[in-house]
């Protein structure tokens, strides 16, 4: 397989501690029905961590810091490879406002986004999560 086939994409785990139990935020993507992670394409000449950044601000409207990277996740988009780095994520400013591309997200302890998460590649990157918060 060819690097230049393979999709990049990058995004966070926006993580926060409400009364001490931890909490992460989830995106609702009407297109698809599905509860993710915020995440999204790079753009060219972008490197990962902007990526994240840009993605998580488009689809959450938080403007985040970035902690450390966690493990990168790989599926099949469309038939295409598809890699998206991510990183453990704080807020530092912003408000949501729901649009085309997420209109709900939701801030939920851990047991709570095992349930929610559509996607097994998501829950498994929600275990690492638990370990380090």
């Amino acid at each position: 397989m060819e690097l230049s086939t393979v999709i990049r994409a990058a995004g966070g785990v926006v993580a926060r501690h409400d009364e001490g139990e931890p909490q992460v935020l989830v995106v609702h993507r009407p297109k698809y029905d599905d509860w993710s992670f915020p995440k999204g394409k790079s753009l060219s000449g972008e490197s990962d961590e902007e990526t994240a950044l840009r993605e998580v601000k488009e689809e959450t409207g938080f403007t985040c810091q970035l902690g450390p990277p966690l493990p990168a996740v790989s599926y099949k988009s469309k038939e295409r490879p598809k890699r998206v780095r991510y990183w453990l994520m704080s807020v530092q400013d912003g408000a949501f406002t729901a649009g085309e591309e997420v209109d709900q997200v939701a801030w939920v302890g851990i047991d709570e986004a095992r349930k929610r998460l559509t996607y097994d590649h998501d829950r498994a990157l929600l275990d690492v999560v638990a370990r380090v918060l």
